[in-house]
């Protein structure tokens, strides 16, 4: 057989391989027969370089690594939907149908937990993915979305055609993912729609392909001539998408209901996260005659499951030691799936929680997700206790010194007063060290806590010693010359840092993030923080006493002294320098809210960027908000807004704001 014929062969087996196992989930062949000849297949292509098409299955992670990503108009926008949350909504959304046309029916899908993209074939090939964006202008992703096998690079439609879908890391894929990072000492995602998010915005599509990354598609734009959205979704099935086996085409707004429900109690036996149901008037010819509005059609609209609780075991209660020493009982639980993440930890904040609710070891309990975040336990299933239940008991010394315990008048928690405890000095530097306070990239507590225990870093300034273990370092496991210098190049990074990343990450007690900023606007430099008294702190608009004995008492310390003394001599930055121009801009004296997923800007940097143009950002939507920041898959602080009244701005706004 010649080689010109054994490639089209190949690509013919290879392919079909392909379909069955990521689209229809069965697989024919076995991973290693696919490898030899995928490898085969390289080999030829390698041999007749212009015999290499753009469907080839060898391109799926042939694109180079690039720098940024461009951006992309979509033709039509990509618009988002409302939310609905009970059923009485869904009633009433239904309601709002009927005024407007009389005869039609729905189709349900699930909501996955994703993130949008929309994909262009022109001529039967893949041209180009974009996300959503802020639905008028998104960022191309095509090389990235060519390594996820569910994805056709060819279709045997030849008109232009536009599909849009939900990119999203399967459960098993985001469990490996975390157990890979674990191991490296990387950050682990919160759940998988950040690990998905993350992961296509690598700039390497060869990451992207290691993740194994899914997509399924639930809406087309072609002039086809198909009727109903029902029959667009099997037209996608039969040019090789996948799409949601789930979907069901729904006669009547009850038959959406008990879908809803049926769902809602299905749902963890997926495979796959997801957050709601998505309903969609079906016919077509309806869709002008229901309307739009300026952010969403009104034909479609998502329901959203409610914050799921969820009973598991406690097994038992230990207790962590945080920076300033306060000690607080960790409830350690039966690994459980909550909104996306294995949960095997939750707070149970003091003393007085674990006694107003009974808490047991061993006791069956109800928990979930504070604000779809931080685990808690909320209650105890005590009809469920069999006698071999331990009653909570609060510990009287320090778990890792065994200093007595001491709980200040007036408060509800105990503190380690031991000045040399070491767990006190590791959480204080793992603080430090993090995202919100120092922020030195790849520098996780469990890199921390290795360098901590093997006497690399008892406080803070010895990071940025770090650099004269170099070859020590690069010796250690899970280390390694790159990693120990991609390592040591964020630390140095990091001395560029503002003043009040600083003053934050010294973990001075009442002192956060905000109480920083305000602090070194008033005061200017670091030198400037010893000569300050309690009363010209507490002079400081928002600064109250308590605040400002901690800040005095903290210079005040000799050994304080001398680690500011070194981390100056190190060459971090010691001066607050402000980037408000003292001018009015476009958020000054506003309040602002942000909800849903910002896709170029973190959260906290986002924040940081309003209240640096003398903006305020609050956590909740009242009459007193002015604008309300929309991300991605935004909650109900969205709909709130909308009754209200308040000035929606897009991500793109947002953008063009800050760069006048």
């Amino acid at each position: 057989m010649d080689d010109i014929k054994r490639i089209k062969e190949l690509r013919t087996v290879l392919k079909q391989a392909n379909y069955e196992y990521f689209v229809l989930n069965n697989p024919t062949m076995s991973d290693y027969d696919y490898d030899m000849f995928l490898h085969e297949l390289k080999i030829l292509e390698d041999k007749h370089p212009d015999q290499i098409t753009k469907d080839s299955p060898t391109q799926r992670v042939g694109g180079q690594v690039g720098t940024k990503f461009n951006k992309i108009t979509h033709e039509r926008p990509m618009l988002s939907l409302g939310n609905l949350f009970s059923e009485e909504d869904v009633l009433d959304f239904d309601d709002k149908i009927r005024k407007s046309v009389s005869h039609y029916t729905y189709t349900a899908d699930l909501k996955i937990d994703g993130l949008s993209v929309s994909l262009l074939y022109r001529d039967g090939f893949l041209e180009r993915a974009a996300t959503r964006g802020d639905g008028v202008v998104g960022e191309d992703i095509t090389e990235n979305v060519k390594t996820i096998r569910s994805i056709p690079l060819r279709i045997d439609y030849q008109e232009e055609l536009e599909v849009r879908g939900e990119i999203f890391m399967p459960k098993a894929a985001f469990e490996a993912l975390n157990k890979s990072r674990e191991e490296q000492g990387l950050d682990t995602f919160r759940n998988p729609r950040n690990a998905a998010a993350g992961t296509m915005r690598q700039l390497d599509p060869k990451v992207v392909a290691s993740r194994r990354m899914d997509a399924f598609m639930h809406y087309m734009i072609a002039d086809n001539g198909l009727n109903n959205h029902y029959e667009s979704l099997q037209f996608l099935k039969s040019q090789g998408f996948k799409v949601n086996d789930k979907t069901k085409n729904c006669q009547s707004i009850q038959e959406v209901i008990n879908y809803i429900k049926e769902v809602e109690t299905s749902r963890f036996n997926l495979p796959y996260e997801i957050d709601g149901v998505v309903l969609k008037v079906n016919e077509f010819d309806l869709y002008d005659l229901i309307g739009y509005t300026a952010k969403y059609p009104k034909w479609a609209i998502a329901y959203k499951f409610k914050a799921l609780e969820v009973e598991t075991i406690l097994n038992n209660i230990t207790f962590q030691i945080g920076r300033t020493g306060v000690v607080k009982p960790v409830a350690e639980l039966e690994p459980v799936m909550i909104s996306g993440s294995l949960v095997s930890r939750a707070t149970l904040h003091n003393e007085d929680f674990c006694k107003d609710r009974d808490i047991h070891i061993k006791d069956h309990v109800i928990v979930r997700k504070a604000g779809e975040i931080i685990p808690e336990v909320l209650r105890t299933v005590p009809e469920k206790r069999n006698g071999t239940e331990t009653q909570f008991k609060m510990i009287t010394n320090c778990p890792v010194c065994d200093s007595q315990l001491i709980r200040k008048e007036g408060e509800a928690d105990y503190y380690c007063l031991n000045p040399h405890c070491d767990a006190k000095h590791l959480e204080g530097i793992i603080h430090f060290a993090s995202r919100d306070a120092y922020n030195i990239e790849g520098l996780g507590e469990s890199i921390l806590t290795e360098l901590y225990n093997d006497g690399y870093v008892k406080n803070i300034a010895d990071i940025f010693a770090l650099k004269d273990h170099y070859q020590e370092l690069i010796t250690k496991e899970r280390f390694g010359e790159k990693s120990v210098q991609n390592l040591l190049d964020a630390i140095e990074a990091s001395k560029q840092n503002n003043l009040d990343k600083l003053i934050f990450g010294l973990g001075i007690r009442h002192v956060g993030a905000k109480v920083s900023k305000i602090l070194v606007e008033a005061i200017g430099d670091l030198d400037h923080f010893y000569s300050q008294t309690v009363d010209s702190l507490s002079s400081i608009n928002d600064i109250g006493m308590a605040i400002a004995n901690s800040v005095v008492e903290y210079f005040d310390k000799e050994t304080n002294e001398e680690l500011l003394n070194r981390l100056q001599e190190f060459g971090l930055n010691m001066k607050y320098q402000s980037s408000k121009t003292g001018e009015e801009t476009f958020f000054s004296g506003k309040t602002v809210v942000l909800t849903g997923t910002l896709q170029e800007f973190g959260r906290n940097d986002a924040k940081e960027i309003i209240e640096n143009m003398g903006g305020n950002v609050s956590s909740s939507v009242s009459k007193k908000t002015d604008f309300i920041l929309l991300g991605d898959s935004p909650g109900s602080k969205y709909q709130k807004g909308l009754e209200l009244g308040i000035t929606i701005l897009s991500e793109e706004e947002f953008k063009n704001i800050i760069s006048r």
